[in-house]
């Protein structure tokens, strides 16, 4: 770039610091084309901001396909001038999914751990938050729009659980949560 404008090197990083541009640097993104992003973002956002009195809003999520696993051996504490050690090789346990609800007024999580990420598993994770959160609050779930959330029998688990509100992440933006 320097040759091309004929400035010198120091003078095009000089400009790359004073502009915060990191051309070396890249990102990923992906723009949602959910046609109800507006209003689905408001709702959520107002959810996160403003919560209803006498409600719990809880972010739920799910990460699949944690692996389980363990040391070789014993990590070594670290003392005065060594840090803590540990061996880089390690043991398989198989692997797990975790089911997470983030109460955002407090920060506490409500969690699970299952073998596998499908519908039945979701709603073993919906009777523990519904024992979980008072019986006399409203709860709010938002979550994004994976397939188990919005299969036909956790439909009616909704639809038997009115104190139950769940709202939807547009599609394609799932960061929102």
């Amino acid at each position: 770039m320097a040759k091309k404008l004929g400035l010198s090197q120091s003078a095009v990083s000089r400009i790359w610091r004073a502009f915060g541009l990191q051309p070396h640097r890249q990102e990923t993104f992906k723009l949602s084309t959910d046609p109800l992003f507006v209003e689905k973002t408001r709702e959520i956002v107002g959810l996160y901001l403003d919560p209803p009195v006498k409600a719990m809003v809880l972010c739920v999520d799910v990460k699949s396909q944690i692996q389980a696993l363990d040391r070789a051996q014993p990590i070594l504490p670290m003392a005065p001038g060594i840090p803590e050690r540990r061996t880089h090789d390690y043991m398989r346990h198989g692997a797990t999914t975790l089911f997470a609800a983030l109460d955002v007024a407090t920060g506490e999580v409500i969690g699970r751990l299952h073998r596998r990420h499908r519908s039945k598993e979701f709603l073993k994770f919906l009777t523990t938050i519904e024992e979980r959160v008072p019986s006399d609050l409203e709860t709010h779930l938002v979550t994004d729009n994976y397939g188990t959330h919005k299969t036909p029998t956790v439909q009616r688990w909704f639809a038997c659980h009115p104190r139950f509100h769940v709202h939807f992440t547009p599609t394609s933006a799932s960061w929102l949560n």
